[in-house]
């Protein structure tokens, strides 16, 4: 079985789940792996077959995206180009997660494409949904990268087809002490925000990681770093709080490791204000913005404890192989015709399936 495991590359969750997801999918068949995107910091290190710009978002530096700069950046020209240059009929079986350039090419060549991501879980009408209506936002996610049938992960099992998250390995079995300092990862605000703002709750080590420094430096009780995969997981195991966006896969962990979260949701940023919303419902505490009026804020949520019990189980492969086992025929099911109508060939080919799922390819 030839597979075809799609990435978006705005961002680092994508690429974080994706390192625990591809070596379950290596044993189930031929995979390669294609990433679109250049706003990641996370290191893949498994060979990336197919590298496309695709269509990113650029973060800014005052709490959303860069607007201009997505603008600068994006080429529909070229994404077009990448979509047909793709040749995702020779797949098997195609997953995307929200990626768009196999997306796409799924949909212009009639492939069935699977959906496995957290944006699939965000959209699902069983999820929670802030109070102001996006419809704007709602569409893109809608339409960013369309898929045949949809999985999606989230921070509860909103429904059948919502999943907890996937865990990085690294964070389920930590072996780092524990410590007093704080982590931050507010990739869409300035290190000079940041510092402004919690340089003014003097008791707290700040440890800062930087989209927007390639230096490590310090200002007082705030510690700068550029992201760097280790460096940040170890920080976030032994850190007593997290100061985030309101993303998925930190806030995810953070609450894995029972660890105290504040978020604050990116403006403008659909996906970010209804993760925002469903924090808010699990007890996690949400800003608007990081500004000088949230600073007493910040300072009651450094001195007061937070206990928010979540259940996380390690299934990611039960889940993969139910993507599969849905999945990996479905064009078969669509397209034989016998008799009187539709015949299902998952039958026929039980004892294939059962060997793709319980063995690794030779």
């Amino acid at each position: 079985m030839k597979i075809l495991y799609a990435i978006q590359g705005t961002g680092n969750g994508h690429l974080s789940r994706a390192r625990e997801i591809i070596p379950i999918l290596q044993k189930k068949g031929e995979l390669d792996l294609l990433i679109s995107g250049t706003q990641a910091d996370v290191v893949l290190p498994y060979p990336v077959k197919y590298r496309f710009k695709g269509l990113c978002f650029i973060f800014g530096k005052k709490g959303g995206i860069d607007v201009m700069a997505t603008y600068k950046k994006s080429n529909l020209k070229r994404l077009f180009k990448e979509i047909q240059s793709l040749p995702v009929e020779n797949y098997d079986l195609v997953i995307s997660d929200f990626e768009p350039v196999s997306a796409w090419a799924c949909r212009r060549k009639h492939k069935h494409c699977v959906g496995l991501s957290h944006q699939a879980a965000v959209i699902n009408k069983n999820a929670p949904r802030p109070d102001k209506k996006d419809m704007i936002g709602k569409s893109i996610l809608l339409n960013y990268a369309p898929v045949s049938k949809a999985y999606g992960f989230h921070f509860a099992k909103y429904s059948e087809e919502i999943f907890t998250p996937v865990i990085r390995s690294e964070i389920r079995n930590p072996s780092v002490e524990i410590k007093t300092h704080y982590a931050v990862y507010l990739p869409a605000y300035s290190d000079k925000r940041i510092i402004r703002v919690l340089s003014e709750i003097k008791n707290i080590e700040w440890q800062v990681f930087s989209k927007h420094s390639k230096e490590t430096y310090r200002d007082g009780n705030i510690f700068i770093r550029p992201i760097e995969n280790d460096a940040f997981i170890n920080s976030l195991i032994s850190c007593t709080g997290i100061l985030c966006g309101a993303g998925f896969e930190t806030p995810a962990e953070a609450l894995y490791l029972k660890k105290k979260l504040l978020v604050i949701p990116m403006k403008g940023q659909y996906e970010q204000q209804c993760n925002a919303a469903a924090l808010s419902t699990m007890g996690v505490p949400v800003l608007k913005s990081l500004k000088d009026k949230h600073i007493d804020k910040i300072k009651s949520w450094t001195r007061n404890p937070q206990s928010i019990p979540v259940l996380y189980p390690d299934i990611t492969e039960k889940i993969i192989d139910m993507v599969i086992r849905e999945n990996i025929f479905e064009e078969d099911r669509l397209s034989i015709s016998l008799g009187n109508g539709i015949h299902s060939v998952k039958k026929l080919r039980e004892k294939s399936l059962k060997h793709i799922l319980n063995q690794s390819p030779e």
